[in-house]
């Protein structure tokens, strides 16, 4: 079972006491071991009796470094000064681990040299030895060598390699690394890439994943706390079984999928994670990407929900793996949910179509046979709504910024098209229900402050509102559907009930 490791700065003497009450409260959030980052105050002749007293009271077992500038720490003295101070720290303090750079040791004969010689002084244990290798611009194109030196270093204990994900793919290949690995390791990502490789440390291998503190900074991009490592990634109880489920799309940082999926996994008592997959908008990356995530011996990922920019990405993706589209997504071309069945056949299907079309009886009435309704954007959700509603009886009128989507919009069932830019006044025509299913309006979004032009003349009289976006939770289109005293039902309503029906099938795949 992996550990948690939470790492904390030491800014100076003045700060011991207060960093000692931080320790104990990682310790109570969940936290087994804790690394005292020395570098921003190796200056301070002090130093190694802050080292020495750390050890001492700490609440749990330490690791010790002094990150050299090179690898983004804040010691930029000389490598002679910090021998000294690394080995009076292993003389006097005997913390459980030292981490030093591998680079540090494969330059500095002295220091490997006196590494080799652990334990010295009074100790009968001696100070283990992690030797680390970081990358904060990308994957290191010597990764393989660097593995192997440290792992061929006789004092070297723990291997640690952490690099900055270029994309989820670089998550795999420290799963891979991890396999392999000859001698206890840890390997880690860092970054909005990098996020798997924290969460899942425990069922790929690694000795320990780090924490951010609750409070205070982050000692590496992505860095989680230890809280949600254990409530969120579920670290404690991770095994080979474990399933894995995550939400993909460009961005995803914002998404709501993770806190709505993983509660309703903990309510049904299901071994399963889920992570964000943030993949570029093309293609390519798709196909690569998702192909990876299935074809990874080390994962068993068993479905996603699929978001702007890849719902029709999707279709096209599982038609070429021979898996099964179902009608409602074939229809639109587009697809929120890929399942991947107990015999690893592949599935996609819209849970957008059904739950739209659960919520538009809920405002407007059973019946909507003859209902009118106005679809504002015609992208994955928007192509949902009209196909979905269209099948249900209602007279779908169809809106898009662009013209591109004109003619598929009219396929799927919409019975007239209109331009961004055209001159129709939507506020003068008799509608039900709006579908507000554009990104205007979108917290992150091009236009946060957006309407559709649609509805710059005002309302639609009497007309009910179905926004798609759920961040913010009131968007301006809400803001003027309230202001005319209609029924309203925000993204966050779509969001669940489409969600609900996605765990719902996976549960059951």
């Amino acid at each position: 079972m992996a550990r948690i490791v939470v790492s904390l700065r030491v800014t100076g003497p003045d700060a011991v006491d207060a960093i000692l009450a931080d320790a104990a409260r990682e310790r109570t959030a969940g936290a087994d071991m804790v690394e005292w980052r020395l570098d921003p105050m190796a200056d301070d002749p002090a130093v190694v009796d802050v080292a020495e007293r750390l050890v001492r009271e700490s609440p749990m077992p330490s690791i010790v470094t002094v990150r050299d500038a090179r690898e983004q720490g804040a010691y930029f003295g000389s490598d002679d000064e910090r021998r000294e101070m690394l080995l009076a720290i292993c003389r006097r303090a005997a913390p459980m681990y030292l981490d030093v750079e591998l680079a540090t040791v494969e330059r500095d004969a002295r220091l490997r040299a006196a590494l080799r010689g652990l334990p010295f002084g009074d100790h009968t244990e001696a100070t283990r030895i992690i030797l680390s290798a970081h990358d904060f611009v990308g994957r290191p194109t010597d990764l393989a060598r660097r593995v192997s030196a440290a792992a061929s270093e006789p004092c070297c204990s723990v291997i640690k390699v952490v690099w900055t994900a270029r994309s989820v793919r670089d998550n795999l290949e420290a799963f891979e690394l991890l396999a392999h690995r000859p001698k206890p390791m840890v390997a880690l990502c860092m970054g909005e890439a990098g996020e798997l490789s924290r969460g899942l440390a425990a069922r790929a291998g690694s000795l320990w994943t780090y924490a951010r503190p609750e409070t205070g900074e982050a000692t590496a991009p992505g860095q989680p706390t230890a809280a949600e490592l254990i409530e969120d990634w579920r670290l404690r109880e991770q095994s080979e079984a474990t399933r894995l489920y995550g939400v993909i799309g460009w961005p995803v940082s914002h998404s709501r999928s993770p806190a709505l999926h993983r509660a309703w996994f903990r309510e049904a008592g299901v071994d399963a994670v889920y992570a964000r997959f943030p993949i570029p908008p093309e293609w390519e990356h798709f196909k690569a990407t998702v192909g990876s995530l299935l074809d990874d011996p080390h994962l068993d990922f068993r479905g996603a929900s699929v978001t702007m920019p890849h719902k029709q990405h999707l279709v096209r993706f599982v038609r070429e793996r021979g898996g099964i589209v179902d009608a409602s997504a074939a229809s639109m071309d587009a697809a929120n949910t890929l399942v991947v069945r107990g015999d690893h056949t592949l599935e996609a299907l819209n849970t957008d179509a059904l739950a739209i079309v659960q919520i538009a009886r809920e405002l407007i009435g059973r019946d909507l046979a003859g209902k009118r309704v106005l679809v504002l954007g015609c992208g994955g959700v928007g192509r949902a709504a009209i196909a979905a509603l269209g099948a249900a009886g209602a007279r779908v009128v169809a809106w898009n910024r662009s013209p591109g989507r004109g003619a598929q919009a009219e396929l799927l069932g919409a019975e007239r098209f209109i331009q961004g830019d055209s001159d129709w006044p939507a506020r003068s025509q008799p509608f039900d229900l709006v579908v507000q299913a554009t990104s205007l309006g979108m917290t992150g979004g091009s236009d946060p402050r957006g309407l559709p032009s649609a509805l710059a003349e005002g309302w639609p009289s009497g007309a009910a509102l179905l926004e798609t976006v759920y961040e913010p939770q009131v968007t301006p289109a809400m803001e003027l559907a309230l202001a005319a005293g209609v029924q309203v039902t925000g993204g966050l309503a779509l969001l669940e009930r489409q969600g609900r029906l996605q765990s719902q099938r996976w549960l059951h795949a």
